[in-house]
């Protein structure tokens, strides 16, 4: 058996190495378009590589997922996180887990990743064609193999076909896929942060709100989190969870709109306000500058108390009603103009690919073309951040490295 995995990424080695454990006589050919491979596991994580994430509950798992969560939600019954860990500690690589769940090899260093992947390929004599860019796949008319023709006019046949391209910015990269009878769905951006180039609180660049909620508004997207404060506007997971939730409408808004944050992450405004007057009691004769409370910045606090021209001289005792209630308001409903987004950090995701309802989930199968099958971001499945991208590329690949028909 002749099987062919175009894509060299994440979801491409991790198929192709499973694929010879499935089926140690088979040949195994990895086609990447690219003269490198492995490159976003390179820039994954800071450089890091956020392995997958330590949540193992898949109900909560799949929560992280925008598209493809009711898909994953069978798939990670298959393969999981823990089934991640297991495989990679096995392989002999040291991983650590944050307090915040993301998963990173102990070494800090996506090199370890890389190295671990070419050692199996090695070990299992997979062959990896770089600068190989896939232009059409046929089905040979005689039998149920395929004609694979490159960009060099070069012509492969293989007996099975994985793909795992990942995801891809522009419609046509994914036209020889709608030409085998796929549905795509278009792609745009996700994961990426808010450009506010009107907006003065960006001189308030690195400070971070620990646990923030925030909203677009005029939808029912929120998502919370710590916020970061860039020099071009807002980041941190806060902003990059709502950028992927709302990656559809972001785009038909053309990334502009309005986004409202409450800087305490409580909804209930009255339970806001009855701290806060607490607080001010507290704080007797001191002035309001000197009385932040203790989950906001002192660098922002003193930006909140400008934005609502509340003088950081006036002491607690002396506020008014109409300066406490500014004072909530601003706390739990401030309100930034967005106009346009920044890819975060090297990292490139997609809304987008493969239809879902053209792939079969047991499987990861097409369900238009008997022998092909789909993993990774190729598909219309993408995670926040976290590790969830990867655990998702993990985990389709492994159950389509079984080629079942």
């Amino acid at each position: 058996m002749r099987v062919g995995i175009i894509g060299g990424g994440a979801a491409g080695f991790f198929s192709a190495i499973h694929v010879k454990e499935n089926f140690p006589a088979a040949e195994v050919i990895i086609l990447e378009k690219s003269n490198k491979v492995l490159s976003k596991v390179k820039v994954s994580g800071g450089g890091r590589c956020n392995v997958c994430n330590a949540c193992t509950d898949i109900d909560e798992l799949s929560k992280n997922y925008p598209r493809g969560s009711r898909q994953l939600r069978k798939a990670f019954g298959f393969f999981s996180t823990r089934d991640t860990m297991n495989w990679f500690e096995k392989q002999g690589v040291q991983l650590v887990v944050q307090a915040d769940q993301c998963v990173f090899p102990k070494s800090q260093n996506s090199q370890t990743i890389i190295d671990c992947f070419m050692d199996q390929v090695m070990q299992h004599g997979i062959q990896v064609k770089t600068s190989c860019d896939v232009v059409s796949v046929e089905i040979a008319e005689s039998s149920e193999s395929f004609r694979v023709i490159t960009a060099g006019s070069e012509t492969l046949l293989f007996d099975k076909l994985i793909i795992t391209t990942g995801g891809q910015p522009k419609s046509e990269k994914f036209n020889w896929l709608r030409k085998l009878g796929h549905q795509v769905e278009e792609p745009v951006p996700s994961l990426f942060t808010f450009n506010m180039p009107s907006e003065p609180v960006k001189e308030l660049m690195c400070i971070v709100v620990e646990d923030a909620l925030v909203a677009i508004r005029g939808t029912n997207l929120k998502a919370n989190g710590p916020l970061l404060i860039t020099h071009w506007g807002m980041s941190g997971p806060a902003i990059l969870k709502l950028s992927a939730f709302g990656a559809r409408i972001l785009a038909e808004k053309k990334y502009e709109c309005t986004i409202q944050v409450n800087w305490l992450n409580e909804t209930a405004e009255a339970e806001i306000k009855t701290r806060l007057e607490q607080h001010l009691k507290q704080g007797g004769n001191r002035q309001i500058s000197n009385c932040r409370l203790s989950e906001i910045p002192q660098r922002l606090w003193d930006y909140l108390l400008q934005k609502i021209d509340l003088p950081a001289t006036k002491s607690c005792n002396q506020l008014s009603t109409k300066d406490c209630n500014k004072l909530v308001n601003v706390l739990s409903n401030d309100a930034y103009h967005v106009s346009g987004k920044t890819t975060f950090k090297e990292e490139f995701v997609t809304c987008g690919g493969v239809s879902l309802n053209d792939v079969s989930f047991k499987t990861m199968q097409s369900k238009k073309v008997k022998g092909l099958y789909f993993a990774g971001e190729v598909l219309d499945i993408d995670g926040i951040t976290g590790g969830f991208n990867f655990q998702a590329a993990w985990t389709t690949a492994f159950i389509a490295a079984r080629l079942l028909d």
